[in-house]
């Protein structure tokens, strides 16, 4: 297939530059002497990760049990499902390691952790169960000195379940935007995993995993002393949100959506593309940040941004694509119906997940067609 057969909208795949994104972030988890665990909820696709595995990552994670059954079907058997499990998903879990998976699974309540051991004890299996600890306030765990860590820890020693370590994500890494600022995060992030795990070991419990990670505090780690592994998502891909954070260039970004010029709006001076909402998605990440990209950067299709026009606003299947600050003020004569342009998104995850499929372009016009996966 080649670039001008594809219809409009595409999610479309630079495969050198998510290469080179991949090769970079394990390159870094090598030189800190940890293993890296890749959360693939960015690309949900077995192409992807298979290029993470085959690059040195060891294992994945996944936000939903229908990541973890579709991976393991492609042959992915070491499986962290991070999201904190509950009763009503304990039966998906059962079936995926009495068929083989080396599914682990994450709790931070007292309630899920007894849970999870007595359906193991009554169905005769040993839930692997990791403690989801808070290090930055962003949303979910149990921060590291809680008294009640040590109580899920016992929850979760005995039969029908195993503890076996402690994880955390800071979330917050994406309000910041300087080096030092990162850098600073990152050592919080690991120190409070670390105490959080020697706190357990001290209480005479097991604790062997010790896993953390964003993109922004993976990439700004300077040591990882008592971190066993890191995950890391959307750094395959890169977005405006990273590159706002600083952790990325525009030339790093491996997403783009593929759009076509349907008509203008002469007297706004703006262009209509048929990539809309549904194409990009609704989401608006770099809005507060020191750039705002409106619902995406226009591009060339050799990828090089567009400089002086900003996908400004968007409807359902309609984008409007605006002159900025582009020095030729008419853009109908710039931008003619039947052009066609790359956007890159402002939240890779949400972009990709409009999409059944990628288009990976292997080179200039060599393109693959590679499944992503859907639901939950």
């Amino acid at each position: 297939m080649k670039l001008d057969q594809i219809e409009t909208p595409a999610a479309l795949i630079d495969r050198p530059r998510m290469m080179r994104n991949i090769e970079r972030m394990q390159a870094h988890m090598n030189a800190l002497g940890v293993a890296f665990r890749p959360h693939v909820k960015t690309s949900k696709c077995v192409d992807v990760a298979r290029a993470q595995r085959d690059a040195g990552a060891r294992g994945i994670t996944v936000s939903t049990l229908k990541e973890a059954e579709q991976f393991f079907a492609a042959g992915f058997s070491d499986i962290l499902y991070a999201v904190g499990m509950v009763a009503s998903k304990l039966p998906r879990a059962l079936a995926l390691k009495q068929s083989g998976c080396d599914l682990k699974l994450i709790v931070d309540n007292l309630e899920s952790a007894r849970g999870v051991a007595e359906f193991g004890r009554l169905h005769g299996v040993t839930f692997e169960v990791w403690i989801e600890i808070d290090t930055d306030g962003h949303r979910s765990g149990v921060k590291p000195g809680e008294a009640r860590l040590i109580d899920i820890g016992r929850a979760l020693h005995q039969d029908g379940a195993r503890l076996g370590g402690v994880l955390t994500h800071a979330g917050s890494s994406y309000e910041l935007n300087t080096a030092e600022s990162l850098a600073a995060l990152a050592e919080q992030e690991r120190a409070g995993c670390v105490q959080a795990a020697e706190r357990l070991r001290e209480a005479g419990l097991p604790c062997d995993v010790v896993s953390v990670g964003s993109t922004p505090t993976a990439l700004a780690a300077r040591h990882l002393e008592g971190v066993t592994e890191v995950r890391a998502g959307v750094y395959v891909f890169f977005d405006l949100v990273m590159r706002n954070v600083g952790v990325c260039n525009m030339a790093d970004l491996a997403l783009s959506v593929l759009t076509t010029v349907i008509g203008h709006q002469a007297d706004k001076g703006g262009a209509i593309l048929d990539a809309g909402w549904m194409a990009m998605s609704r989401d608006r990440g770099t809005a507060k940040q020191t750039h705002d990209y409106g619902y995406g950067q226009p591009c060339t299709l050799d990828g090089s941004p567009l400089e002086g026009y900003t996908l400004t606003a968007a409807n359902q299947e309609h984008g409007i694509l605006a002159n900025t600050g582009h020095p030729d003020g008419d853009i109908t004569a710039h931008l003619p119906v039947g052009t066609r342009l790359l956007i890159l998104p402002n939240h890779a995850c949400a972009t990709g997940a409009q999409y059944p499929a990628y288009h990976a372009r292997l080179g200039a016009d060599e393109i693959e067609v590679w499944d992503r996966f859907y639901g939950w």
